[in-house]
């Protein structure tokens, strides 16, 4: 097991010597950003042979990740030792934020062993530090619009740089802003928490920051740091929307403050909300940063794995996808013949017009077991489960181009062709890859109920 520190301000050097020289663009790699969230992730760091290891809680949660290793050479090397400290803790490897070279050399290292998957709500943005500074050519021309309507609307501002007298009336904004976005200021989110854990330590941490005034008003501040030696991160910039153009004026300003030394700026990820998806890309990122997940599948997951792109031909990211999102080892029924996986089905929940419906996915039989009934006994398998829970419905879709299908289906009660919409919190897709061919067969708990024109088919991960 590995002997792992919580992150205190007195490690600060410790870690950068790794992350500073590593040329690494992860914001969440910050030291700043590591300190100032320990409350929520209670991030922890050690070194195992050369390697800077992050341990964290995802999410705040009770999974522990591990943020991809940093250090000269390739990282696949302490990997078991990783897999043997997660399993210390009664849990499987989680490896997090890989940039697109540590997944392929993951890959490599361990084939068939790791799924992988990039949730684009966590990328992060990163721009060129000069296209901030000076907003250039046609495509920044609406921020410029917005930063001269400022100018002449409030010819009084002035910029300064964030020091700790400053602090309180920054608060002050971020809370009056929080109360008319939000309606309550009664408890500091996590967020204001890390904040004033900033303030608190702000030299300490290598912050550096700006405020924008109009006359003796705070109208905008942000504040970040560096995260290696040519990427600084903005961690923070909050603005009073009363002036229409703080967020332009005090974006650019606050790159050009910034040492010539840094030629990339990361803004952080969008979260997935869709304003500030649209903020973040109005101002062109040179590149989405990509963050990629890895768990280490259990043998049952790489048999699903394997058996899935031996039947259906789907790649690498579809099938990691499912296995990340949708996949619960109870909700997957199998045959097994000569110590393999033969045969499967997935049961997914599902709400429809008709009520509560199971989805009856991924039906797959190896070719080497074919012809044997392992499907059939599955279906009835799986149709028992679906009855014993009081589905009122019960649907699949057959694979287009084998009409067959529809006979072997229609033995089990299933019946009608209507056109599928699939609904999911996180957009994956469940049909068949072209919506014109999703068409459902259904079984009715209830025979003789009518069935919709279409079935709009909504995921409900909450009854895995």
């Amino acid at each position: 097991m590995i002997e792992f520190h919580p992150v205190r301000l007195a490690d600060r050097a410790a870690i950068e010597r790794y992350t500073m020289p590593s040329g690494i663009r992860n914001c969440d790699l910050a030291f700043a950003n590591m300190f100032c969230w320990q409350a929520v992730y209670r991030s922890a760091w050690a070194v195992v042979e050369g390697f800077l290891v992050v341990r964290f809680q995802i999410g705040g949660g009770p999974k522990i990740g591990y943020m991809q290793p940093v250090g000269e050479g390739d990282f696949t090397r302490i990997v078991p030792a990783l897999a043997d400290d997660a399993h210390a803790h009664g849990q499987r490897l989680r490896l997090i934020g890989l940039t697109d070279e540590g997944r392929d050399q993951l890959r490599r290292a361990c084939p068939g062993v790791f799924a992988f998957h990039s949730d684009r709500a966590s990328e992060d943005y990163l721009y060129r530090a000069d296209d901030l500074r000076t907003l250039p050519g046609r495509r920044y021309q609406p921020k410029r619009n917005h930063i001269n309507r400022f100018t002449a609307a409030c010819p009084d501002f002035r910029y300064e740089e964030l020091t700790p007298e400053r602090f309180a009336e920054c608060m002050t904004l971020e809370r009056q802003w929080r109360r008319v976005h939000e309606g309550h200021t009664s408890e500091l989110c996590a967020e204001q928490r890390a904040m004033q854990l900033a303030f608190d330590h702000f030299d300490e941490l290598g912050l550096r920051g700006g405020c924008l005034y109009v006359g003796e008003r705070l109208a905008a501040f942000t504040y970040g740091s560096a995260v290696s030696e040519r990427t600084f991160v903005t961690h923070v910039e909050k603005a009073d929307t009363a002036f229409e153009g703080a967020f332009a004026v005090i974006n650019k300003l606050f790159a050009e403050h910034l040492p010539p030394q840094f030629e990339l700026i990361n803004r952080e990820e969008d979260l997935g909300i869709e304003g500030l998806r649209h903020a973040k890309l109005s101002y062109h990122p040179a590149e989405l940063l990509h963050k990629y997940a890895a768990i280490r599948l259990h043998p049952d997951e790489a048999a699903c794995k394997e058996l899935w792109m031996k039947v259906f031909g789907d790649g690498n990211e579809f099938i990691d996808t499912f296995l990340m999102r949708c996949y619960r080892r109870d909700r997957m029924l199998t045959a097994q013949c000569k110590g393999r996986t033969a045969a499967m089905l997935h049961i997914l929940p599902f709400d429809t017009e008709l009520g509560r419906s199971s989805y009856i996915y991924g039906v797959a039989t190896d070719p080497e077991f074919r012809n044997r009934g392992l499907a059939s006994q599955l279906m009835e398998q799986a149709l028992r489960q679906c009855d014993e829970r009081g589905d009122e419905a019960v649907f699949l879709i057959p694979t287009p181009d084998k009409e067959w299908l529809r006979g072997f289906y229609g033995r089990f009660g299933f019946s009608g062709a209507v056109p599928a919409e699939f609904r999911s919190p996180d957009g994956f897709d469940f049909g068949t890859g072209d919506p014109a061919t999703d068409l459902a067969m259904v079984r009715l708990r209830q025979p003789g109920t009518p069935l919709p024109e279409r079935l709009t088919c909504r995921y409900r991960p909450d009854q895995l």
